[in-house]
């Protein structure tokens, strides 16, 4: 896949962050790549632009923007070097040595099959059937899943995170790096002050972010609670708290051990393929985007988008009640690891 360095901003899919694969336009003229924005509408069993959130009666039927194609896969082109001489001489003589060196009362091998016609292969049905099924068996283990994304872009504007005890809620244990929090049972003899959150288990990262993009990562494996995410310094964090875009809050959540939802207004339910074990949360303060990850499976969960940001924003964690002992492992800020292109 080519990466996007060099190209326009426009030509990419707010969802992947990619350059357009199969670029489709929804009624509200906002462009996505065809398959980032089936799975969005997989998981979020709502139809709506991730964009601007325009609600469609039903699923429309988006045929592919030609001409956005055109031009992307023009720009790509450009963007890729050209073939030496030299180079295109080398891959010629390798083949002819491929084809030459090969006994032609044996069954072509796969190599051959890729370089030469089907029409020129001297082989039974049978044969010819069998190579297709071998080639489909080899391509399904090679080949990534229709839904994973290219994570290694996000990952790249990786930021240190610790969490801030001045906020914790008095009943979190904190470690001593403030990389893990978890629920106590006892409530500690802690000052009162404004920073900290009183009564939801809550605690901020100490580091604050007002420009740019950053990045964090989170386990969460083997939890059946937790919300993770994003919130602006002037919230509220005495008392109950509501928990949504409105009141300074992106998150999303796990309840009950299988219940994904994203805490937006309204409320999302989410179907993911695969429980996330770590979850990636990527924001661009600029573009008012703040998008979720399932770093394990390298694919996209849920994107808050278009959202105005106007203060200094913090990373947000709650690793949630313990529920007689089955969620009480901590949540764990982990070092990112740049997963390699597919």
């Amino acid at each position: 896949m080519v990466s996007s360095c060099g190209l326009n901003e426009e030509l990419q899919c707010s969802i992947c962050l990619d350059v357009f694969t199969d670029p489709v336009t929804t009624p509200c003229g906002h462009n996505f790549c065809r398959t980032c924005l089936d799975q969005y509408w997989t998981n979020t069993h709502t139809c709506c632009c991730p964009i601007c959130k325009e609600k469609f009666s039903k699923q429309p039927d988006l045929k592919v923007n030609i001409a956005l194609r055109e031009v992307v896969e023009h720009l790509k082109q450009e963007s890729r070097p050209a073939e030496s001489e030299q180079a295109m001489e080398d891959r010629l003589k390798k083949i002819q040595e491929i084809n030459h060196s090969e006994d032609p009362n044996k069954t072509p091998a796969v190599s051959r099959s890729l370089l030469l016609p089907f029409q020129t292969l001297h082989m039974s049905n049978w044969m010819l059937a069998s190579l297709v099924v071998l080639l489909a068996v080899l391509l399904l283990f090679i080949m990534p899943a229709p839904h994973n994304i290219r994570l290694e872009l996000v990952q790249k504007h990786a930021v240190d995170v610790t969490l801030d005890h001045d906020t914790a809620n008095p009943f979190l244990i904190l470690s001593d790096d403030g990389k893990q929090v978890s629920l106590g049972h006892i409530e500690r003899n802690v000052p009162e002050n404004p920073e900290r959150f009183n009564y939801t288990v809550s605690v901020l990262g100490k580091q604050g972010f007002s420009s740019g993009k950053f990045y964090y990562e989170v386990q969460v494996k083997g939890k059946t609670d937790w919300t993770v995410g994003l919130a602006r310094e002037s919230i509220n964090r005495k008392g109950q708290i509501r928990v949504n875009p409105e009141n300074g809050f992106w998150t999303v959540w796990l309840r009950n051990g299988n219940q994904y939802e994203a805490l937006d207004s309204p409320l999302v339910s989410l179907s993911l393929w695969t429980s996330p074990e770590k979850v990636g949360v990527f924001v661009d303060y600029e573009k008012g985007l703040v998008s979720f990850y399932n770093v394990n499976a390298k694919s996209h969960i849920y994107s808050f988008t278009a959202q105005t940001f106007t203060e200094t924003l913090y990373t947000y964690f709650s690793p949630g009640l313990n529920d007689d002992g089955k969620n009480s492992k901590p949540l764990i800020i982990t070092p990112v690891v740049i997963t390699s292109a597919n």
